[in-house]
């Protein structure tokens, strides 16, 4: 098994008869960014909740430190308490405020006072500047606050690891970079993180490393530098002169 905090040997999910993941091996340590970047329909998605566990692999083994999370029958609600995971749709209920959906589920799952809890959120609000917006609605929030809110929510359980799934691709442009703020935030404080993203300027810019993701496959990976400048695989090269071209 690989010394790493995430570990990934040949994961390959399929849906019916249509393959999405091939054989996909990567490892990723400790307090890493990494980027997953392709067209729509690649397999980003797909990889990430497989790497949740939302997802069971059909072949292949997912590690965390040194245990196979994808073994069959192992309980996942623990696993999904270290390994959080924010979608770009904001998944928050309307009828709850803002705190009580970050509430919710450490409520649930965690042991701990509710107190307690509800300190640790107020400190996560004031942090990613929602302290006054705590008490607001869903439908009183921006796009980005409403992100901001989910991202607060998946963070409240202290996660090890954090999944993040083309979370500001539902935004309106002028709000897509107060989201992308608070990546910067994460990633200035160690935490391991695996983005799927379309924002090429945010992954070149702050990932460590950045793989390019197309049918199924890690076709080509590296630090952004590398692969943005001097892509050595033709597939990536006609992709970043696409993406960066638009």
């Amino acid at each position: 098994m690989p010394e790493a905090k995430l570990s990934l040997r040949g994961v390959t999910k399929s849906f019916g008869k249509q393959a999405i993941l091939r054989c996909i091996d990567l490892d990723v340590a400790e307090g890493e960014m990494i980027c997953l970047i392709g067209a729509s329909g690649s397999g980003k998605s797909t990889l990430l909740r497989c790497i949740n566990q939302l997802e069971p692999v059909d072949d292949g083994n997912v590690w965390l430190d040194e245990l196979d999370i994808s073994a069959p029958g192992l309980d996942l609600a623990p696993i999904r308490r270290r390994i959080g995971i924010v979608f770009q749709s904001f998944n928050l209920f309307p009828h709850m405020t803002a705190m009580d959906n970050v509430l919710l589920a450490p409520r649930r799952v965690l042991n701990e006072e509710v107190q307690g809890l509800r300190l640790r959120a107020e400190e996560e609000f004031v942090r990613f500047g929602l302290a006054l917006h705590k008490d607001k609605y869903p439908d009183q929030l921006s796009g980005g606050q409403q992100q901001r809110v989910a991202v607060i929510r998946a963070l409240v359980m202290r996660p090890e690891i954090m999944l993040f799934d083309e979370i500001t691709s539902a935004l309106d442009p002028e709000l897509v970079g107060e989201v992308l703020d608070v990546l910067r935030e994460l990633r200035a404080e160690g935490m391991t993180m695996i983005l799927a993203t379309h924002e090429m300027g945010f992954a070149r810019e702050l990932a460590d490393r950045v793989c390019f993701i197309d049918g199924g496959m890690i076709v080509e990976q590296g630090p952004p530098e590398e692969l943005f400048n001097k892509p050595q695989v033709a597939r990536t090269q006609e992709f970043l002169r696409t993406v960066l071209r638009n």
